[in-house]
């Protein structure tokens, strides 16, 4: 299996290309479509990482060119998200179960959110790729966060005991921030745990071609009014250790399951 791992944002990819590079001598960097696609070993085993860059389109057409041009039999997106579930507060990590295109309208031939001629508007995540995920990230959580990343690091964002969720994921290409946008989601979307702007494009990908996809989000504000605040310090001093060392579990633990092909 190869595993193609997609982000938005460099901070949420450069460990993970650093990683490959220390890990693999051989790993190989090709340039597509103005993208960087890194092939080679990571943690002992097959990925291809790339920087997809923001919004829908791009992670549409990064997801085809993972699949199309480098074999890759599962994708998984990790980056950062708004949290709007009740429960979801800043430091938690949220793993898709299904994804929905929240700015999705083509009434009146289509229902909302429903994708003209695919006949649905949720795409349920992989199953056992997610709980490979959801695994890695409890275990990354519980044993190796303080480690990653300073308490006072952490404090300083209000991070004290970041928790684990599954659920719904929203995207959409726009930055949601204020209260008023995040009241009108929940109301339409029940369930919805986060927000996002690419999960659900690389997910219509994934279903149309067959590949099994899961997608892992941390949680960076609330999605109201503060969520610019620190908004790049999150993302170097927290998120980007959070991508790593998830992904740097869930490789692991394949390697350890099959060290044959390691």
């Amino acid at each position: 299996m190869t595993l193609g791992i997609l982000a938005a944002i460099h901070d949420e990819v450069d460990g993970l290309v650093a990683a490959m590079r220390h890990d693999d001598s051989r790993a190989m960097v090709h340039t597509i479509g103005m993208r960087d696609y890194y092939a080679g070993n990571l943690y002992g085993q097959p990925c291809v990482l790339v920087l997809a860059r923001m919004g829908k389109v791009a992670a549409s057409a990064t997801t085809v060119t993972l699949i199309r041009e480098f074999g890759a039999t599962q994708v998984v997106f990790t980056g950062l998200a708004g949290g709007v579930g009740a429960d979801t507060n800043v430091g938690d990590i949220v793993i898709a179960d299904r994804t929905i295109q929240h700015d999705l309208d083509a009434r009146p031939f289509f229902d909302r959110h429903e994708v003209p001629l695919l006949d649905r508007a949720e795409f349920p995540a992989d199953p056992a790729l997610t709980a490979e995920l959801e695994g890695a990230a409890a275990d990354f959580l519980r044993l190796d966060l303080a480690a990653d990343v300073p308490p006072e690091v952490l404090a300083r964002f209000g991070v004290a005991r970041p928790a684990l969720h599954k659920g719904m994921i929203a995207s959409g290409d726009q930055f949601i921030g204020a209260p008023a946008a995040v009241a009108e989601l929940r109301d339409r979307l029940p369930g919805l745990l986060a927000v996002e702007m690419e999960g659900a494009a690389v997910a219509q990908v994934c279903h149309e071609y067959g590949v099994p996809y899961a997608v892992m989000r941390t949680v960076s504000d609330r999605a109201d009014d503060t969520a610019h605040v620190d908004f790049a310090a999150f993302l170097k001093d927290v998120a980007s250790h959070y991508s790593n060392g998830v992904l740097r579990r869930l490789l692991a633990a394949r390697a350890e399951a099959d060290p044959v092909r390691t």
